[in-house]
Protein backbone atom coordinates (compact mmCIF):
# COMPACT_ATOMS: atom_id res chain seq x y z
CA UNK A 1 0.00 0.00 0.00
CA UNK A 2 2.78 2.39 1.00
CA UNK A 3 4.61 1.61 -2.25
CA UNK A 4 1.55 2.70 -4.27
CA UNK A 5 1.39 5.95 -2.34
CA UNK A 6 5.09 6.59 -3.03
CA UNK A 7 4.62 5.89 -6.78
CA UNK A 8 1.59 8.16 -7.02
CA UNK A 9 3.47 10.94 -5.23
CA UNK A 10 6.44 10.53 -7.55
CA UNK A 11 4.20 10.70 -10.63
CA UNK A 12 2.58 13.90 -9.36
CA UNK A 13 5.98 15.43 -8.66
CA UNK A 14 7.25 14.56 -12.15
CA UNK A 15 4.02 15.93 -13.67
CA UNK A 16 4.40 19.23 -11.79
CA UNK A 17 8.01 19.54 -12.96
CA UNK A 18 7.01 18.95 -16.61
CA UNK A 19 4.05 21.32 -16.36
CA UNK A 20 6.33 24.05 -15.02
CA UNK A 21 8.86 23.38 -17.79
CA UNK A 22 6.14 23.45 -20.48
CA UNK A 23 4.76 26.68 -19.01
CA UNK A 24 8.22 28.27 -19.04
CA UNK A 25 8.78 27.08 -22.63
CA UNK A 26 5.39 28.46 -23.75
CA UNK A 27 6.10 31.80 -22.06
CA UNK A 28 9.50 31.93 -23.76
CA UNK A 29 7.90 31.12 -27.13
CA UNK A 30 5.26 33.82 -26.52
CA UNK A 31 7.94 36.38 -25.67
CA UNK A 32 9.95 35.39 -28.72
CA UNK A 33 6.85 35.71 -30.92
CA UNK A 34 6.01 39.13 -29.45
CA UNK A 35 9.62 40.22 -29.92
CA UNK A 36 9.60 39.02 -33.53
CA UNK A 37 6.30 40.82 -34.15
CA UNK A 38 7.74 43.98 -32.65
CA UNK A 39 10.82 43.67 -34.86
CA UNK A 40 8.58 43.21 -37.91
CA UNK A 41 6.51 46.21 -36.84
CA UNK A 42 9.62 48.35 -36.37
CA UNK A 43 10.96 47.18 -39.71
CA UNK A 44 7.64 47.91 -41.45
CA UNK A 45 7.46 51.37 -39.86
CA UNK A 46 11.00 52.11 -41.02
CA UNK A 47 10.18 50.91 -44.53
CA UNK A 48 6.95 52.92 -44.59
CA UNK A 49 8.68 55.99 -43.23
CA UNK A 50 11.35 55.67 -45.90
CA UNK A 51 8.59 55.41 -48.52
CA UNK A 52 6.79 58.42 -47.09
CA UNK A 53 9.98 60.44 -46.88
CA UNK A 54 10.52 59.73 -50.57
CA UNK A 55 7.10 61.31 -51.29
CA UNK A 56 8.04 64.62 -49.72
CA UNK A 57 8.72 67.44 -52.13
CA UNK A 58 9.11 71.22 -52.09
CA UNK A 59 6.92 73.43 -54.24
CA UNK A 60 6.63 77.19 -54.06
CA UNK A 61 8.50 77.17 -50.77
CA UNK A 62 6.17 74.62 -49.15
CA UNK A 63 7.04 71.17 -47.81
CA UNK A 64 4.48 68.82 -49.37
CA UNK A 65 3.64 65.13 -48.92
CA UNK A 66 2.28 64.01 -52.28
CA UNK A 67 0.90 60.50 -52.92
CA UNK A 68 -1.22 59.59 -55.94
CA UNK A 69 -2.81 56.20 -56.76
CA UNK A 70 -0.68 54.24 -54.31
CA UNK A 71 -2.31 52.16 -51.56
CA UNK A 72 -2.09 53.66 -48.07
CA UNK A 73 -5.17 52.53 -46.13
CA UNK A 74 -3.63 53.81 -42.89
CA UNK A 75 -0.83 56.24 -42.13
CA UNK A 76 1.90 55.09 -39.68
CA UNK A 77 2.74 57.00 -36.52
CA UNK A 78 6.28 57.39 -37.88
CA UNK A 79 4.78 60.13 -40.05
CA UNK A 80 5.07 62.34 -36.97
CA UNK A 81 8.79 62.59 -37.75
CA UNK A 82 7.75 64.77 -40.69
CA UNK A 83 6.04 67.38 -38.53
CA UNK A 84 7.44 70.14 -40.72
CA UNK A 85 4.97 69.23 -43.49
CA UNK A 86 2.85 72.17 -44.65
CA UNK A 87 0.68 70.36 -47.17
CA UNK A 88 -0.73 66.86 -47.64
CA UNK A 89 -1.93 65.75 -51.07
CA UNK A 90 -3.11 62.14 -50.87
CA UNK A 91 -5.42 61.12 -53.72
CA UNK A 92 -6.82 57.69 -54.63
CA UNK A 93 -4.84 55.91 -51.92
CA UNK A 94 -7.74 54.00 -50.34
CA UNK A 95 -7.14 55.88 -47.08
CA UNK A 96 -9.77 54.74 -44.56
CA UNK A 97 -9.31 57.36 -41.86
CA UNK A 98 -7.54 60.57 -41.01
CA UNK A 99 -5.03 59.66 -38.26
CA UNK A 100 -5.93 60.71 -34.72
CA UNK A 101 -2.55 62.42 -34.42
CA UNK A 102 -3.41 64.87 -37.22
CA UNK A 103 -3.63 67.70 -34.68
CA UNK A 104 0.11 67.48 -34.05
CA UNK A 105 0.92 68.78 -37.53
CA UNK A 106 0.79 72.39 -36.47
CA UNK A 107 2.44 73.64 -39.67
CA UNK A 108 -0.27 72.29 -42.00
CA UNK A 109 -1.71 74.89 -44.39
CA UNK A 110 -3.39 72.56 -46.90
CA UNK A 111 -4.94 69.15 -46.17
CA UNK A 112 -6.13 67.56 -49.42
CA UNK A 113 -7.37 63.98 -48.95
CA UNK A 114 -9.93 63.89 -51.76
CA UNK A 115 -10.89 60.70 -53.61
CA UNK A 116 -10.31 58.24 -50.77
CA UNK A 117 -12.65 56.21 -48.53
CA UNK A 118 -12.53 58.33 -45.36
CA UNK A 119 -15.68 57.91 -43.25
CA UNK A 120 -15.11 60.45 -40.48
CA UNK A 121 -13.24 63.59 -39.54
CA UNK A 122 -11.43 63.32 -36.18
CA UNK A 123 -12.11 65.97 -33.56
CA UNK A 124 -8.37 66.64 -33.44
CA UNK A 125 -8.77 68.50 -36.74
CA UNK A 126 -9.67 71.53 -34.64
CA UNK A 127 -6.07 71.80 -33.44
CA UNK A 128 -4.92 72.85 -36.90
CA UNK A 129 -5.17 76.59 -36.33
CA UNK A 130 -3.01 77.45 -39.36
CA UNK A 131 -4.98 75.30 -41.81
CA UNK A 132 -6.25 77.34 -44.77
CA UNK A 133 -7.62 74.64 -47.08
CA UNK A 134 -9.41 71.40 -46.18
CA UNK A 135 -10.38 69.30 -49.20
CA UNK A 136 -12.24 66.06 -48.44
CA UNK A 137 -14.40 65.65 -51.56
CA UNK A 138 -15.19 62.18 -52.94
CA UNK A 139 -15.08 60.33 -49.63
CA UNK A 140 -17.69 58.66 -47.39
CA UNK A 141 -18.07 61.26 -44.65
CA UNK A 142 -21.49 61.60 -42.99
CA UNK A 143 -20.90 63.95 -40.06
CA UNK A 144 -18.79 67.11 -39.77
CA UNK A 145 -17.50 67.68 -36.20
CA UNK A 146 -18.09 71.01 -34.47
CA UNK A 147 -14.38 71.11 -33.59
CA UNK A 148 -13.70 72.10 -37.20
CA UNK A 149 -14.85 75.57 -36.18
CA UNK A 150 -11.57 75.96 -34.26
CA UNK A 151 -9.63 76.06 -37.54
CA UNK A 152 -9.59 79.84 -37.40
CA UNK A 153 -7.46 80.32 -40.54
CA UNK A 154 -9.67 78.13 -42.79
CA UNK A 155 -10.49 79.84 -46.12
CA UNK A 156 -11.53 76.91 -48.32
CA UNK A 157 -13.64 73.86 -47.38
CA UNK A 158 -14.64 71.21 -49.91
CA UNK A 159 -16.92 68.31 -48.92
CA UNK A 160 -18.43 67.56 -52.34
CA UNK A 161 -19.56 64.07 -53.36
CA UNK A 162 -19.64 62.52 -49.92
CA UNK A 163 -23.33 61.91 -50.68
CA UNK A 164 -24.57 61.48 -47.08
CA UNK A 165 -23.81 64.82 -45.39
CA UNK A 166 -27.16 66.46 -44.58
CA UNK A 167 -26.27 69.15 -42.04
CA UNK A 168 -23.43 71.21 -40.60
CA UNK A 169 -22.90 72.16 -36.94
CA UNK A 170 -23.94 75.72 -36.09
CA UNK A 171 -20.45 76.34 -34.69
CA UNK A 172 -19.04 76.49 -38.25
CA UNK A 173 -20.44 80.01 -38.56
CA UNK A 174 -17.40 80.99 -36.47
CA UNK A 175 -15.16 80.35 -39.49
CA UNK A 176 -14.65 84.06 -40.06
CA UNK A 177 -12.18 83.67 -42.93
CA UNK A 178 -14.01 81.00 -44.94
CA UNK A 179 -14.68 82.30 -48.46
CA UNK A 180 -15.11 79.08 -50.48
CA UNK A 181 -17.50 76.23 -49.58
CA UNK A 182 -18.36 73.22 -51.76
CA UNK A 183 -21.19 70.99 -50.47
CA UNK A 184 -22.38 69.66 -53.83
CA UNK A 185 -23.67 66.11 -54.28
CA UNK A 186 -24.76 65.45 -50.72
CA UNK A 187 -28.25 65.28 -49.22
CA UNK A 188 -28.98 68.77 -47.88
CA UNK A 189 -32.68 69.65 -47.92
CA UNK A 190 -32.07 73.27 -46.93
CA UNK A 191 -29.16 75.68 -46.64
CA UNK A 192 -27.74 75.09 -43.14
CA UNK A 193 -27.99 78.10 -40.77
CA UNK A 194 -24.25 77.84 -40.22
CA UNK A 195 -23.70 78.60 -43.92
CA UNK A 196 -26.12 81.54 -43.92
CA UNK A 197 -24.16 83.06 -41.04
CA UNK A 198 -20.66 82.69 -42.48
CA UNK A 199 -19.64 86.36 -42.71
CA UNK A 200 -16.89 86.11 -45.34
CA UNK A 201 -18.42 83.50 -47.69
CA UNK A 202 -18.02 84.43 -51.37
CA UNK A 203 -18.41 81.15 -53.28
CA UNK A 204 -20.97 78.43 -52.47
CA UNK A 205 -21.87 75.23 -54.34
CA UNK A 206 -24.96 73.34 -53.17
CA UNK A 207 -25.67 71.70 -56.51
CA UNK A 208 -27.06 68.16 -56.73
CA UNK A 209 -28.67 68.11 -53.30
CA UNK A 210 -32.34 67.94 -52.31
CA UNK A 211 -33.12 71.62 -51.75
CA UNK A 212 -36.81 72.46 -52.20
CA UNK A 213 -36.69 76.14 -51.33
CA UNK A 214 -34.33 78.89 -50.33
CA UNK A 215 -34.82 80.62 -46.95
CA UNK A 216 -35.75 84.30 -46.75
CA UNK A 217 -32.59 84.74 -44.67
CA UNK A 218 -30.45 84.02 -47.74
CA UNK A 219 -29.95 87.80 -47.92
CA UNK A 220 -27.56 87.49 -44.96
CA UNK A 221 -24.84 86.31 -47.35
CA UNK A 222 -23.87 89.80 -48.39
CA UNK A 223 -20.39 88.90 -49.64
CA UNK A 224 -21.52 85.96 -51.78
CA UNK A 225 -20.66 86.49 -55.46
CA UNK A 226 -21.13 82.94 -56.81
CA UNK A 227 -23.99 80.57 -55.99
CA UNK A 228 -24.41 77.15 -57.61
CA UNK A 229 -27.83 75.53 -57.04
CA UNK A 230 -28.14 73.29 -60.09
CA UNK A 231 -29.90 69.90 -59.92
CA UNK A 232 -32.11 70.45 -56.88
CA UNK A 233 -35.89 70.53 -56.34
CA UNK A 234 -36.31 74.30 -55.90
CA UNK A 235 -39.81 75.47 -56.83
CA UNK A 236 -39.59 79.20 -56.12
CA UNK A 237 -37.14 81.96 -55.16
CA UNK A 238 -37.61 84.28 -52.15
CA UNK A 239 -38.14 87.99 -52.71
CA UNK A 240 -35.19 88.67 -50.40
CA UNK A 241 -32.81 87.38 -53.08
CA UNK A 242 -32.90 90.92 -54.48
CA UNK A 243 -30.86 92.07 -51.45
CA UNK A 244 -27.83 89.94 -52.36
CA UNK A 245 -25.95 92.93 -53.70
CA UNK A 246 -22.66 91.13 -54.42
CA UNK A 247 -24.14 88.17 -56.31
CA UNK A 248 -22.68 87.99 -59.82
CA UNK A 249 -23.20 84.31 -60.76
CA UNK A 250 -26.37 82.33 -60.07
CA UNK A 251 -26.87 78.84 -61.52
CA UNK A 252 -30.38 77.39 -61.18
CA UNK A 253 -30.60 74.91 -64.06
CA UNK A 254 -32.39 71.57 -63.55
CA UNK A 255 -34.77 72.65 -60.80
CA UNK A 256 -38.56 72.97 -60.59
CA UNK A 257 -38.95 76.72 -60.86
CA UNK A 258 -42.32 77.86 -62.17
CA UNK A 259 -41.48 81.54 -62.29
CA UNK A 260 -38.73 84.15 -62.12
CA UNK A 261 -39.42 86.84 -59.50
CA UNK A 262 -39.78 90.35 -60.92
CA UNK A 263 -37.58 91.63 -58.10
CA UNK A 264 -34.53 89.97 -59.71
CA UNK A 265 -34.50 92.84 -62.18
CA UNK A 266 -33.06 94.91 -59.33
CA UNK A 267 -29.99 92.64 -59.05
CA UNK A 268 -27.64 94.85 -61.03
CA UNK A 269 -24.53 92.89 -60.01
CA UNK A 270 -25.69 89.74 -61.82
CA UNK A 271 -23.40 88.91 -64.73
CA UNK A 272 -24.33 85.27 -65.33
CA UNK A 273 -27.51 83.29 -64.62
CA UNK A 274 -28.80 79.95 -65.90
CA UNK A 275 -32.47 78.93 -65.79
CA UNK A 276 -32.20 76.03 -68.24
CA UNK A 277 -34.37 72.94 -67.67
CA UNK A 278 -36.98 74.47 -65.37
CA UNK A 279 -40.76 74.13 -65.98
CA UNK A 280 -41.27 77.91 -66.19
CA UNK A 281 -44.90 78.93 -66.80
CA UNK A 282 -44.25 81.47 -69.57
CA UNK A 283 -43.02 80.84 -73.08
CA UNK A 284 -40.35 83.38 -73.95
CA UNK A 285 -38.58 83.90 -77.26
CA UNK A 286 -35.45 86.02 -77.27
CA UNK A 287 -35.26 88.80 -79.85
CA UNK A 288 -33.16 87.95 -82.95
CA UNK A 289 -29.58 89.14 -83.03
CA UNK A 290 -27.85 90.85 -85.91
CA UNK A 291 -25.18 88.22 -86.66
CA UNK A 292 -24.87 84.43 -86.61
CA UNK A 293 -21.84 84.66 -84.30
CA UNK A 294 -23.86 86.59 -81.74
CA UNK A 295 -26.62 83.96 -81.87
CA UNK A 296 -24.11 81.17 -81.22
CA UNK A 297 -22.74 82.99 -78.17
CA UNK A 298 -26.17 83.91 -76.84
CA UNK A 299 -27.14 82.31 -73.53
CA UNK A 300 -30.63 80.94 -74.26
CA UNK A 301 -31.52 80.82 -70.57
CA UNK A 302 -29.13 83.47 -69.31
CA UNK A 303 -29.30 87.10 -68.26
CA UNK A 304 -31.07 88.38 -71.37
CA UNK A 305 -33.61 85.56 -71.06
CA UNK A 306 -34.25 86.55 -67.43
CA UNK A 307 -34.94 90.18 -68.30
CA UNK A 308 -37.11 89.22 -71.27
CA UNK A 309 -39.07 86.80 -69.08
CA UNK A 310 -39.67 89.46 -66.43
CA UNK A 311 -40.83 91.93 -69.08
CA UNK A 312 -43.25 89.34 -70.48
CA UNK A 313 -44.46 88.56 -66.95
CA UNK A 314 -45.17 92.25 -66.35
CA UNK A 315 -46.91 92.63 -69.69
CA UNK A 316 -49.23 89.72 -68.95
CA UNK A 317 -49.93 91.03 -65.46
CA UNK A 318 -51.08 94.31 -67.03
CA UNK A 319 -53.15 92.52 -69.68
CA UNK A 320 -56.39 91.12 -68.18
CA UNK A 321 -56.79 88.76 -71.13
CA UNK A 322 -53.38 87.12 -70.94
CA UNK A 323 -52.79 87.19 -67.20
CA UNK A 324 -54.78 84.01 -66.66
CA UNK A 325 -53.12 82.13 -69.51
CA UNK A 326 -49.96 80.15 -68.90
CA UNK A 327 -47.74 78.23 -71.25
CA UNK A 328 -44.91 75.72 -70.73
CA UNK A 329 -41.57 77.01 -71.91
CA UNK A 330 -40.10 75.49 -75.03
CA UNK A 331 -36.61 75.74 -76.43
CA UNK A 332 -36.04 76.97 -79.94
CA UNK A 333 -35.08 74.23 -82.46
CA UNK A 334 -31.41 75.24 -82.43
CA UNK A 335 -31.07 75.33 -78.62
Amino acid sequence: MSENVVCTGAVHAVKEVWEKRIKIINEDLKRQKEFQQKLVQIWEERVNFTRLKGKVTRENGRVILKIEQEEWKTLPSSLLKLSQLQEWQLHRTGLLKIPEFIGRFQNLIVLDLSRNTISEIPRGIGLLTRLQELILSYNKIKIVPKELSNCASLEKLELAVNRDICDLPQELSRLLKLTHLDLSMNCFTTIPPAVLNMPALEWLDLGSNQLEQLPDTIERMQNLHTLWLQRNEITCLPETIRNMKSLGTLVLCNNRLRDIPVCMEEMTSLRFVNFRDNPLRLEVTLPPLESTEEEEEQELFGLQFMHTYIQESRRRADDPVNCVTTFPISESPDG
